[in-house]
């Protein structure tokens, strides 16, 4: 018999949709209130290439990416409470032989 660790899998996959999910929220709020585009270091005036409403409508998008991320990871943590630890099954027998 093999143990195959049902739970550790959800919670894996949950931790990394929370990380990444607090990343680009975190980075959403700061290009919301204090950040800018980088076409604004090397035009002659600020805001030619990128417009306030194209920037806030990226970083709006970005916010939602990322909110949409922790939402996933509160699911798969919500889901995986209710997911056996591990679960036994017979370990198959190979078809082919190579000796």
């Amino acid at each position: 018999m093999e143990k195959i660790k049902v739970r550790g899998l959800v919670k894996i996959s949950g931790t990394l949709f929370f990380v990444w999910g607090l990343l680009v929220a975190v980075k959403s709020l700061y290009d919301l209130f204090w950040g800018e585009p980088e076409s604004n270091r090397y035009s002659l005036k600020p805001w030619e290439f990128v417009s306030r409403e194209q920037w806030f409508r990226y970083a709006g998008f970005e916010l939602v990416y990322g909110l949409a991320c922790l939402a996933l990871a509160w699911t798969l943590f919500q889901y995986a409470a209710k997911l056996p630890e591990f679960r036994t099954r017979p370990i198959p027998k190979p078809k082919v032989s190579l000796f």
